[in-house]
């Protein structure tokens, strides 16, 4: 009798169980290698996994089309427990499309729960580097502990991607980017590499400016070596912009030619990030903020702070301002508001973990605080942190990013008392090159004036976190130059988050 293997097939680029799984194309006469910007995955689920690539052999050309043709391309895939693919799981093939620069997202399902995989892809002859990723624990189950990176800022002018080549290095299990994946600025001379193109406004523009980063070896080293879960800052439209309000405006644009560069920058940060179908845009706006379980370990709340903000109190920058403690103003919007103080209430895991954009914490200093940051919408950081104490939220936890500094910070009940309950922790990681070098700075910042502020540093770097059932810790990575190659990665500092005692210790 033959013997039968498993197949899956790809239904709009989703995958279902069937039988047998189906060999790769055979190679025929091949045009230029396709797979310039590498692979990754994203938004691990307990039975599935989102695979990404991009065709694009000529990552640059001015069209941003990659210097691919009209057609559409049929683009096999693969997945496997082992990366010479003797065995797999899961395959199919799914269509390429130029109306989406040729970029596939393919849902991989019907794999098993807390389990690593490898993946690749196969298009016109040649076959794509190969990656690594897992899916998540069964809801019903705390899994093994989670190593998780997070990083933000990786402005490429600004210096070499070192902290994602020691990121890769450290081969976690997820990584969250909490925005400022790329950067809209046109090229600024004697910095340590250039923009190609001036500031990014058409489909054209921020397609090209994706193709730039993501051909960077290392970035594509730590897209490779885990699942991503990703939410964008400013930068991936405009500096500061908040809602449909522009800040920047740098060049002047009308209101409709701001509502297409909107659509536009929506739409590639879409086509070239990891995330599943549910997220595609739809005009101006994308479906970002969203809840991915990680077993009954933890719960990954994105939010979303920039689509549905207010906009900024009495300006952008430092400031004293008192419309920023208006109960009207919102970083997140009634909807995403309710939807998170919803999932908080569930309980769904031992760790609460908000992955969001920007300051939580109140930091106030000689001329006030960022307008951009929570400072600038404090009713609205009240309301969230009120209401996980009214639903005794056993260990919230808030990632972030954009700052460019790292930082760890208790939450405080009432940040004007400071004596007043530890009710909270917040981490945030430095950039991974915005803002150069840096230096060795340590002393935490206006510390008489936010005693909460227990750790800073103004070098490069990334967090990365190892979760369990019991405590939570982070480790504090660093590198002392991004102007050169090769520099090699530290620890400057570790803490740890006790399971029901909120509030960061030492190390």
């Amino acid at each position: 009798m033959a013997k039968v293997s498993r197949r899956v097939f790809v239904l709009g680029g989703v995958a279902t169980a069937g039988i047998a799984a189906a060999p790769l194309r055979s190679a025929q006469a091949a045009p230029p290698y396709p797979f310039k910007l590498g692979v990754a995955s994203g938004d691990p689920a307990a039975d599935s996994v989102v695979l990404w690539t991009r065709l694009a052999p000529s990552p640059l050309d001015a069209d941003g089309q990659g210097g691919m043709a009209t057609a559409d391309v049929a683009v096999d895939w693969q997945v496997s427990p082992n990366d010479r693919f003797t065995t797999l799981v899961a395959s199919g093939t799914v269509t390429a499309r130029y109306a989406d620069a040729h970029s596939v997202h393919v849902v991989a399902g019907g794999l098993a729960p807390d389990a690593e995989y490898h993946y690749r892809f196969r298009a016109q002859g040649h076959v794509s580097p190969v990656g690594r990723t897992r899916t998540a624990p069964a809801n019903d189950t705390v899994g093994r502990d989670l190593v998780m990176a997070f990083a933000s800022c990786a402005h490429y002018e600004e210096g070499y991607y070192t902290a994602y080549r020691r990121m890769a290095e450290d081969r976690p299990d997820l990584v969250l980017h909490l925005g400022d994946y790329i950067y809209e600025y046109g090229p600024t001379a004697g910095r340590v590499r250039l923009h190609v193109g001036n500031e990014i406004v058409s489909l054209a523009d921020y397609r090209r400016r994706y193709a730039l980063y993501r051909s960077d070896p290392d970035l594509q080293a730590a897209h490779a070596v885990a699942p991503w879960l990703v939410v964008p800052d400013d930068h991936e439209v405009e500096n500061n912009h908040a809602g449909n309000v522009r800040e920047n405006d740098t060049p002047t644009l009308t209101a409709a030619q701001w509502t297409a560069r909107r659509t536009a920058a929506y739409r590639a940060y879409y086509e070239n990030m990891p995330l599943r179908p549910a997220s595609a845009p739809s005009g101006t706006s994308i479906p970002l903020y969203r809840r991915v379980r990680w077993g009954r370990l933890a719960t990954f709340h994105m939010l979303d702070t920039r689509q549905f903000r207010s906009d900024q109190a009495c300006g952008d920058g430092w400031k004293v301002c008192a419309d920023a403690d208006l109960a009207s103003r919102t970083l997140t919007g009634a909807a995403q508001e309710a939807w998170l103080l919803d999932g908080l209430a569930q309980k769904l895991g031992t760790w609460d973990i908000l992955g969001q954009q920007v300051f939580f914490a109140r930091r106030f200093n000689d001329t006030g605080a960022s307008m951009d940051s929570w400072d600038g919408y404090r009713a609205s950081r009240q309301r969230i942190q009120q209401g996980w104490r009214d639903r005794a939220v056993r260990n919230p936890v808030v990632l972030t990013g954009d700052v460019h500094r790292a930082w760890a910070n208790d939450l405080k009940a009432d940040y004007a008392t400071p004596n007043s309950a530890t009710i909270g922790t917040e981490l945030v990681t430095t950039s991974i090159s915005s803002g150069g070098n840096g230096d060795a700075t340590t002393a935490v910042p206006d510390q008489s004036n936010n005693p909460h502020l227990k750790f800073f540093s103004n070098r490069r770097g990334y967090v990365r976190t190892t979760i369990g059932q019991t405590q939570l810790r982070a480790d504090f990575r660093a590198v002392d130059t991004i102007s050169e190659h090769g520099a090699p990665v530290r620890t400057a500092a570790s803490f740890v988050v006790r399971d029901g005692v909120p509030g960061l210790q030492a190390v």
